[in-house]
């Protein structure tokens, strides 16, 4: 089975979603409520002051998701298609890969925003935070979406398989997974940091279906 897995924010969709005022909003709390976090050179990220309250104290964890959901929220309500993003999904389809979203958005603003925007008739399957164990770049997620096209294939290679995204966060988990990475306007620095190569870049996803069936036919 040929899947067609995407990114949502930045690639799909564009939204004002801010993840370093977001992650800046959950220090404060966790300061707020046990003093000053290791200084270090490099901004706190969000899966890591989350993971970093679960082992020191989750009794914040709700507050801190609760952080999460207002940043969503107001990111969701502007949300927009990005060009070419319902010719991308859609013909994916249309070349015969199942298509799926796997996101660190959560599922309550997530699919209404997809219904909304006119992509959920084209997704085969949502993978949201509130699907998995960890967010990416844990590639988790992967082994919800391997579980669910499994059980309606029989099996889910992810050799098989792309990821679609616009970060390096994206590039980590889906090599992490084993599955080969598409980067959609990611940069380039980004990629060269953390050693991921993809198998090709777009800047327009409306080629994407038009590249796809050289992947299937394994000549990528």
């Amino acid at each position: 089975m040929a899947l067609c897995v995407f990114d949502l924010d930045h690639t799909l969709i564009q939204t004002p979603l801010d993840l370093a005022a977001m992650a800046l909003d959950m220090r404060k709390l966790i300061e707020g409520e046990c003093g000053p976090l290791p200084a270090r050179k490099e901004r706190y990220r969000v899966g890591e002051l989350i993971a970093h309250c679960q082992t020191n104290v989750p009794a914040l964890e709700a507050a801190l998701w609760e952080v999460a959901l207002d940043h969503e929220r107001r990111a969701m309500e502007v949300a927009a298609l990005e060009p070419g993003a319902l010719a991308a999904v859609a013909g994916a389809r249309r070349r015969g890969f199942a298509t799926a979203i796997w996101t660190n958005n959560a599922r309550e603003l997530t699919v209404p925003a997809l219904a909304r925007l006119g992509l959920a008739d084209e997704l085969d399957l949502v993978v949201t935070r509130d699907d998995m164990r960890a967010l990416k770049p844990d590639p988790d997620g992967w082994r919800v979406i391997a579980e669910h096209f499994a059980e309606r294939e029989g099996a889910c290679d992810p050799r098989h398989a792309v990821v679609v995204g616009d970060s390096w966060v994206d590039g980590v988990a889906a090599a992490k997974a084993g599955v080969p990475f598409i980067a959609y306007r990611a940069r380039q620095e980004d990629l060269d940091r953390w050693q991921i190569t993809p198998i090709v870049h777009l800047d327009d996803l409306a080629l994407l279906p038009a590249w796809l069936p050289t992947r299937r036919a394994g000549r990528d």
